[in-house]
């Protein structure tokens, strides 16, 4: 009986702090993101007066939301270990960043383990699903220049084209150096069986962990992001002027991100916004 009732007792504590943390959460929502919009809106003649300074203050601001972000796992104990190369000498230069894709939470830790990494958060452009635009997030990203993507078959040419010309239209112009994909198309679970079945067919290797990546995206970013050369190769300057009117190099690095969960159990976004999981440690690896 006594079990029972501590049993009890803890369980209702769980749902006492879930209940809290998520009102927590939503006051976090309702202030932070109405300001965000407004502070913009008030800016929007130095948009027109002065367009670089504009996209960092927007730029830090979105930092700041990501930090926001961050700090729900932060406070329920759910930290990350970072291994592999130092990316922070790379920050302001300009990078693919590619990263293997388990569930939500993946997009959480990212903005967690890169808090650090200069301006590398507020100068970067995120790929993601397009259902992310109806999330309470999704207008901030709509505003900072991100990319949607819709999945499947009937959509993936013409979503092509919409990256091509999208990275055209607002990579260059707001300076933007970092670039986010998820090269498998979704999450581990839903794409692995499809992949191995791929790999098998083509004697490719046999993943668990990971997924062959689709290369349709990566393609059009390295091609509009590079200069190509007239033997194909990739230069070195894609010859557009940045903000101090000097050419930018284009694309220098591709960063290998994976992230390892222990015991291989995903943390999903309702994980972050609940905290009803104990404290948890997540590996980030970089080459």
């Amino acid at each position: 009986m006594a079990q029972l009732l501590d049993g009890a007792g803890k369980l209702g504590w769980v749902l006492l702090k879930s209940v809290i943390r998520f009102l927590f959460m939503l006051c976090n929502n309702c202030v932070a993101i109405p300001s965000y919009c407004l502070y913009l809106l008030l800016l929007q003649p130095l948009r027109i007066w002065d367009s670089p300074t504009f996209w960092y203050i927007e730029g830090v601001m979105f930092k700041w939301m990501l930090a926001m972000v961050s700090s729900w796992g932060w406070i329920a104990g759910y930290t990350v270990t970072e291994w592999g190369d130092d990316v922070r000498p790379i920050s302001e230069e300009e990078a693919m960043v590619i990263v293997n894709h388990q569930s939500t939470g993946d997009v959480c830790t990212l903005m967690m383990c890169l808090q650090d990494k200069g301006m590398a958060l507020q100068k970067m452009m995120w790929l993601m699903d397009h259902v992310f635009k109806y999330t309470n997030f999704g207008l901030v990203s709509l505003i900072h220049g991100d990319f949607f993507i819709r999945q499947g078959k009937a959509y993936r040419d013409k979503q092509l084209v919409y990256l091509k010309d999208h990275l055209e239209k607002y990579y260059h112009n707001r300076d933007r150096k970092w670039i986010v994909l998820f090269p498998e198309g979704g999450f581990l679970r839903k794409r692995r069986e499809t992949s191995q079945l791929f790999a098998k067919k083509h004697s490719l290797p046999h993943l668990n962990h990971v997924t062959l990546p689709r290369l349709g995206a990566t393609q059009v970013i390295l091609k509009t992001l590079c200069a190509q050369q007239e033997n194909g190769s990739v230069g070195c300057e894609t010859g557009t002027p940045n903000k101090t009117g000097n050419k930018r190099k284009g694309l220098q690095w591709v960063v290998d991100v994976t992230i390892a969960y222990p015991k291989a159990r995903p943390m999903d976004i309702q994980t972050w916004i609940f905290g009803y999981r104990p404290p948890t440690i997540t590996h980030v690896h970089y080459r």
